[in-house]
């Protein structure tokens, strides 16, 4: 290849601008100051002129709200920079590199912007002095005059949500004082709108949060640990090596002071990411420049407390159940809590009385490219992707413990918004979730490949290995049933196997989710690791499926939407799909069974979370020697079930989860009364407010109508009768269906049962028990219950791929 910036060729520049607009050298600056909803770069060949040359090529990304200077380049300019140079230096030695001249329409010229230019003009709009300070952070930095002294913003993010509390500070030139809050400085425009920086910087050079600018340096002292002490002899080897001019590093040495430029900032955050696993900013060292307060700043950040500081939430606050319950209901997208982009919401209801408890974000299509981008970003850039994999489990189990110690207040939010009883939430709902969160957090570390040997000929100098590796950015889909837990099932395996996710929640359900996310900052999760976005699964479920840079889909849900998702992730990028879907799991009840066992756990496997559980027994078939006596009993003992108040801790049966459902319930049973099956008890809506059904028993269901084919997903018991003795007709019966996700069997017989256990067409068999799962267990339908594995060993290779490596030596 020819050198390409030979005579014979010319030289060619990269320029971070979609020239002809902002030309010269704060070209990325103004494209923030103006406001552009376009950034990218140019690569053009070079000429006497001030980047007016031919243009080679050039490559563009969209601007989002609160991006900066460092936001750009890091997630653009740099990666896609160096592939575009690449790509113009191939060009040119083919002979193919066009040189198409600049248009003068639309020309700018920006030179370097200097500090005394920087000084922000307050009456203009929020967005306008949000644009200002970002296109000016880090360099020069725009700057306003508080008390007499020259005061630079760093930070600037558009403040999407309610204005919090805070004390005033007046600021020369603008009209309204700005107000100090627990998250930083909220500035306002002329518009009324306003906006918020996190950082501010004084004359001599001392950075500090602006949430502290009337309390700085009343911040407590950590006492660090043991290993943090080591950290710290660690840190301070490193500035020794960058300060060789000081004789000894103390407590008190100022980073500054002792001669360090801007370059040996970047070093030394190089050198701490290397060597303790933490990504710093620059703006780290700004604010800490005593070497004591640079490790009381790292400790910090190393156990998250830094996260949980910057993280604004928005509360709807309700004093139920003996306590203030605090329900964040924003999109939750890249670590904070934001509004839906167009400003869209929706109400979530209380299926106990009807009522909406608050209005959520709905998320729309743009918000969902965010959420998926921060994702991406974080797998691909953050510090999620540099993260070894013993403390990518020790986050986990931090999450797990934050779980545990916010229990009841998850499970009264799930009460709340789902109607689940609040025992019920509190043991499984919540106790599986953290059960859950902490199984696949020892398994972060024990994720490994294999090494093979390979048929070749002598000698043998071959070696081959396989990797296990994540597969990138990764959507969950979880249904309105157990929301918790089902979150907890898919993200789990999905983190702890190396992967960022992006979640949607089931519209109806969406608080615990949401609340969730507040942990996962209290726990330490980096930003964008962790994306919740609710809405509806028209818009954004339908996104995610459908989204290129979503690497795998794990949905739980109805077999007709699955297929749908299936389709639209085969047709999008071919995105690995795992699918747990619908059921009408069999359970069939032998003569020989332990009877009194028999009823109580046939009752479990129906009417347990209300009948909204995705294996519940859809069709029970009872052998005719104890039918009668079985149904009976059965009845006897739902009249026994109190129904009611899902927080009352006497209650045995809440709520349906929302309106619809109940109404297709009533529905359900309607068609079976239509089509001769007989209704022994139940089958209407209880007569008090909100969504209560009666636990239903129907009997002499044949196996043609509606209720022996479809699933209710509700309190509703399909018993079919069979003759005594036989074994393989029953069986016949019970895999005559489309789903395959669980069943059951009792009977005394071990033989009878492993019989009837192998001929079952499931992804679980129960025998002499029911709704007995467990997080080291596999999880799974076959048919169209759907593929794929949550839960045990098997569901992390639902989130991970295999590399195979052959090298010869």
């Amino acid at each position: 290849m020819d050198v390409i910036d030979s005579p014979k060729h010319g030289s060619i520049i990269y320029h971070p601008s979609l020239l002809p607009r902002h030309r010269g050298a704060s070209a990325i600056n103004w494209t923030l100051i103006s406001g552009d909803k376009q950034a990218g770069f140019s690569v053009f060949w070079a000429d006497d002129g001030l980047d007016t040359g031919p243009i080679l090529l050039q490559r563009s990304c969209n601007v989002h709200p609160n991006d900066t200077v460092d936001a750009l380049y890091n997630r653009f300019l740099f990666p896609e920079g160096i592939k575009a140079m690449v790509e113009a230096v191939q060009l040119i030695a083919d002979g193919k590199a066009p040189r198409i001249p600049q248009p003068e329409e639309g020309a700018s010229y920006e030179g370097i912007q200097k500090k005394e230019n920087a000084e922000i003009s307050w009456d203009q709009p929020a967005e306008v002095l949000h644009n200002w300070i970002r296109g000016h952070d880090k360099v020069p930095g725009a700057w306003a005059e508080i008390n007499g002294q020259m005061v630079t913003f760093y930070g600037s993010s558009l403040l999407t949500r309610s204005v919090p509390a805070g004390e005033p500070l007046d600021i020369r030139g603008s009209k309204k004082p700005g107000l100090v809050t627990k998250n930083g400085l909220v500035l306002f425009g002329n518009d009324g709108k306003a906006l918020m920086v996190r950082n501010l910087q004084f004359e001599d050079g001392k950075m500090i949060p602006a949430s502290e600018y009337f309390s700085s340096g009343d911040t407590s002292v950590v006492e660090l640990t043991a290993e943090e002490k080591k950290v710290a002899e660690s840190i301070k080897v490193i500035w020794a090596r960058i300060l060789s001019n000081v004789p000894v590093i103390e407590d008190s040495t100022d980073f500054f002071k002792s001669g360090a430029s801007s370059m040996d900032v970047v070093r030394l955050v190089e050198e701490i990411r290397q060597k303790c696993g933490l990504q710093l900013q620059n703006e780290d060292i700004y604010m800490a420049t005593k070497f004591e307060d640079f490790i009381q700043r790292v400790v910090r950040k190393l156990r998250g407390e830094d996260r949980e500081a910057e993280l604004m939430v928005d509360y709807v606050s309700k004093e139920v159940n003996e306590m203030t319950v605090k329900m964040p209901y924003q999109c939750f997208i890249n670590g904070q809590f934001v509004d839906a982009e167009d400003g869209e919401t929706y109400n979530t209801v209380n299926p106990t009385d009807g009522s909406t408890i608050c209005r959520v974000s709905y998320a729309s299509l743009a918000d969902v490219d965010k959420a998926v981008a921060a994702a991406k970003d974080a797998f691909d850039n953050g510090e999620w992707g540099r993260m070894n994999a013993r403390e990518r489990g020790r986050l986990m189990y931090r999450l797990a413990d934050l779980l545990e110690e916010n229990q009841e207040e998850l499970a009264t939010i799930e009460a709340l918004d789902s109607g689940a009883v609040y025992t019920l939430a509190l043991k499984t709902h919540i106790g599986m979730s953290v059960q859950t969160f902490r199984y696949f957090a020892g398994w972060c570390d024990k994720i490994q490949g294999s090494t093979i040997p390979i048929n070749q000929a002598r000698p043998n100098r071959n070696l081959t290995f396989t990797k296990k590796e994540p597969l990138g950015a990764c959507a969950i889909i979880i249904p309105w049933n157990y929301p918790l837990m089902m979150l907890a099932w898919k993200s789990a395996a999905c983190l702890a196997a190396g992967n960022t996710l992006v979640l949607k929640p089931a519209q109806v359900t969406p608080l615990t989710a949401l609340k969730f996310a507040e942990l996962t900052v209290k726990a330490g999760f980096p930003r964008g690791v962790i994306n919740i976005v609710p809405g509806s699964g028209a818009v954004a479920g339908q996104r995610l499926s459908q989204h290129p840079d979503i690497r795998k889909l794990g949905f739980t849900g109805s077999t007709s939407v699955g297929k749908q998702i299936m389709s639209s992730c085969a047709v999008s990028n071919l995105k690995k799909v795992s699918l747990e879907l619908g059921g009408k799991s069999p359970l069939i009840i032998f003569n020989d069974c332990e009877l009194d066992k028999a009823v109580r756990m046939g009752m479990g496997a129906v009417f347990f979370n209300k009948g909204e559980n995705c294996i519940a027994a859809g069709r029970l078939f009872v052998e005719e020697s104890i039918h009668n006596e079985f149904v009976t009993r059965v009845v006897e003992e739902i009249k026994k079930m109190k129904i009611g108040d899902p927080l009352d801790r006497s209650t045995d049966h809440g709520p349906q989860n929302h309106k619809a459902h109940l109404e297709k319930l009533l529905q359900y049973c309607e068609a079976g009364v239509k089509e001769g099956a007989t209704l022994v008890y139940g089958g209407r809506q209880v007569p008090r407010s909100g969504f209560f059904m009666e636990p239903t028993v129907f009997t002499d269901v044949e196996d043609h109508m509606h209720l022996a084919k479809e699933e209710s997903f509700g309190p509703i018991m399909v018993i079919s009768k069979f003759q005594n003795g036989d074994i393989d007709g029953v069986l016949h019966r019970a895999n005559n269906t489309e789903y395959g996700l669980a069943s059951g069997v009792f009977t005394r017989d071990i033989n009878k049962a492993m019989y009837v256990s192998d001929k079952l067409e499931a992804g679980t068999v129960f025998i002499n028990t029911y709704n007995k799962t467990d997080v080291a267990a596999p999880f799974g339908g076959v048919k169209q219950s759907g593929f794929g594995k949550d839960l045990g060993e098997e569901a992390l290779n639902e989130y991970l791929k295999t590399k195979t490596v052959t090298l010869e030596y």
